[in-house]
């Protein structure tokens, strides 16, 4: 797609903008988990990739001048495409390592870390992606950026990438968790039948974890079922999500929440949470705790 670079600093600005409110908000408990300590990290980034090129296209000679390079308006298109390709890099490796820790630290598989400790461990995975990704999209991938035929002091759009990762993500998720929906019903419907399963199977225990089940569907899809809405019409439309803003906080925040879910519904023993066990991760729009103790009679 072809946009426009003011245009592109608009949508930076504001992307930079949300994602400064949503951390500033969150600022009491953002740093206790992985997906939070990366928000920290988007956030600056953002704010110094929008910052810089902004301050580079607004320049009245057409160029500026760092560390000896002469920068001009052609860097603020190849800047924005590789920040793109990055951050479509990122998508999965976060997914994957945001799911261990909620998977971890609800079923409490490790034992309690210190706060210090595991924001120092957070924060080395958080450089560490950064930088894999980066060396990924410079010496692994096919990437090649893209420019028009004019001159370089005189580029006034850039042709972007848009981004399949987020559609991906979200679809693989939500299977998931409908999966794991499926599978609990289903497991209750089967312990009806005595004949079916073992005597010393206790009905009680299925009908818990259908509830937690019914419950954690219920509270994530109250909370985000308007973002799911308008996130399939921003995926669904022809012209697509541009790569530089597929990676933002406001879609790490629905993560979060899905995670939490997904990790509830597919992973946690239902003891864990019918006992107060699972210790779950910071949410700031959904209130598991509350909804998730169910009584087992």
């Amino acid at each position: 797609m072809i946009i426009s670079i003011p245009s592109i600093l608009l949508g930076l600005g504001g992307k930079c903008l949300l994602g400064c409110a949503l951390v500033f908000l969150q600022w009491n408990h953002i740093c206790k988990s992985f997906l939070g300590v990366f928000s920290v990290s988007l956030a600056v980034v953002d704010t110094i990739l929008t910052l810089f090129v902004t301050t580079l296209h607004m320049h009245a000679d057409g160029y500026v001048f760092l560390l000896g390079l002469k920068l001009t308006r052609y860097h603020v298109c190849l800047l924005v495409q590789i920040f793109g390709q990055i951050c479509n890099a990122l998508q999965w490796p976060v997914v994957v390592v945001a799911g261990l820790d909620h998977f971890l630290t609800v079923t409490r598989r490790l034992q309690p870390v210190a706060g210090r400790t595991r924001f120092i461990v957070f924060f080395f995975v958080t450089v560490l992606l950064w930088y894999l990704a980066a060396l990924y999209v410079f010496l692994l991938s096919d990437f090649i950026p893209v420019m028009e035929g004019v001159y370089h002091s005189q580029i006034h759009q850039c042709w972007i990438m848009h981004t399949t990762q987020i559609l991906q993500v979200s679809m693989f998720l939500l299977l998931t968790l409908c999966c794991a929906a499926l599978h609990a019903g289903c497991s209750t419907r089967f312990l009806k039948n005595p004949l079916l399963k073992d005597q010393s199977t206790d009905p009680s225990r299925a009908l818990s974890r259908r509830d937690v089940v019914h419950q954690a569907i219920h509270i994530f899809l109250k909370t985000w079922a308007l973002f799911l809405f308008f996130l399939a019409m921003i995926l669904l439309l022809p012209v697509g999500l541009p790569a530089y803003l597929g990676l933002n906080i406001a879609w790490l925040c629905f993560l979060n929440s899905l995670l939490i879910a997904v990790v509830l519904c597919a992973v946690c023993p239902v003891s864990h949470v019918t006992q107060g066990l699972a210790a779950l991760p910071p949410d700031s729009f959904c209130e598991w705790t509350f909804q998730c103790i169910v009584s087992v009679s």
